[in-house]
């Protein structure tokens, strides 16, 4: 990602787009569920600290944040977006499209996703690509052949996991903590068992079998959350044989209902996810939409107070909550003091 700063011809198009926005003296974000407590807690802390109200911090999912940032500049949009993936090509084209020209793109921090279950359920303790591919994948390997996916127990295909149901709750689409787990697990356990080849032997081209290997079966056994992390909390509570997919930061702050499993070997630890070792971990975002800034009122103070080394630095509040402190966190304080845009 390349950056150029916002000049002050460019500041001052956008801000005459934005000049009913000076309405609203109090910042708006939304988006990612994974991202949404530390937002609030540096909202929290921004309101008791400084001489603006505190910011009104939503959840909704990456992608539903990034929809809302990009519908256009005004009072009537909001200001931040929130988001566990890096914002895709065809959102920047139609923040483009509304209007949104200037965008800049924060990375606050790392985090890692995991896999739990109930503190006293089944003992899910390790887990591979492959074990959630066979799993939840619609199609799988058996004998050599793809084949409609017949498993229902967890040890019907690997016999160290439970003779237990397989029940998963995982993120819903609008999610960005779904497209990690599809890129990191899904799609990897499809090429480790062989059933990606087996689709390019059986007349797929490439792109058509990536996207077969994203697929989840629909009987039942995989099920989508469209909620943050508490429903698929709620789900788990419900239900002692299923596993469910969260964040780090989430699942160390419910230690006392959740177990997790380690992932090819590795436990998820800010240790393993700073040093890379963990192979389920992904930065975390926000986008600050640039015409807003000196025009509703604390939208750069908040960026700045949210990335400094007090809040997202590895001794801060957000770290002792989960976040995983970026090591390029100087670069990032430069790129929002400079209001640094994408190119």
């Amino acid at each position: 990602m390349s950056f150029v700063k916002l000049t002050a011809s460019a500041i001052a198009i956008t801000a005459v787009c934005a000049t009913a926005a000076s309405a609203r003296d109090q910042v708006q974000v939304a988006g990612s569920s994974t991202v949404l407590p530390y937002a609030s807690i540096v909202a929290e802390a921004f309101g008791e600290n400084f001489d603006f109200p505190t910011p009104v911090v939503e959840s909704g999912g990456s992608s539903a944040g990034l929809k809302r940032f990009c519908e256009g500049v005004g009072e009537n949009t909001i200001d931040i977006a929130n988001a566990s993936r890096k914002i895709k090509d065809k959102e920047v084209a139609a923040c483009a499209e509304a209007g949104v020209t200037d965008i800049i793109e924060v990375r606050i921090g790392y985090d890692g996703i995991v896999f739990a279950s109930q503190i006293d359920g089944p003992a899910y303790s390790a887990f591979t690509p492959s074990d959630l591919f066979n799993a939840l994948a619609p199609k799988v390997m058996v004998d050599g052949a793809l084949v409609d996916n017949p498993y229902t127990q967890w040890s019907e295909f690997n016999a160290d996991l439970p003779s237990e149901d397989i029940l998963a709750f995982i993120p819903g689409t609008k999610h960005g903590t779904r497209e990690v787990f599809e890129e990191k697990v899904i799609a990897a356990g499809c090429e480790a068992t062989g059933a990606f080849d087996a689709m390019i032997a059986g007349g797929m081209d490439e792109g058509d079998a990536e996207d077969a290997c994203l697929l989840v079966r629909t009987d039942g056994k995989s099920v989508d959350i469209d909620g943050d992390y508490t429903e698929t909390l709620a789900s788990i509570s419900s239900n002692a044989n299923a596993i469910g997919v969260f964040g780090l930061a989430f699942y160390e702050n419910n230690t006392d209902t959740l177990k997790t499993a380690t992932m090819s070997g590795v436990e998820a630890t800010t240790e393993s996810i700073a040093s890379g070792d963990y192979p389920v971990s992904r930065p975390l975002y926000f986008y600050i939409k640039a015409a807003h800034i000196g025009v509703i009122p604390g939208v750069k103070d908040f960026a700045e107070f949210f990335v400094s080394d007090d809040m997202a630095g590895p001794d801060g509040p957000l770290a002792e909550y989960g976040l995983v402190s970026d090591p390029a966190l100087a670069d990032t304080q430069a790129a929002v003091a400079d209001e640094a845009t994408m190119n």
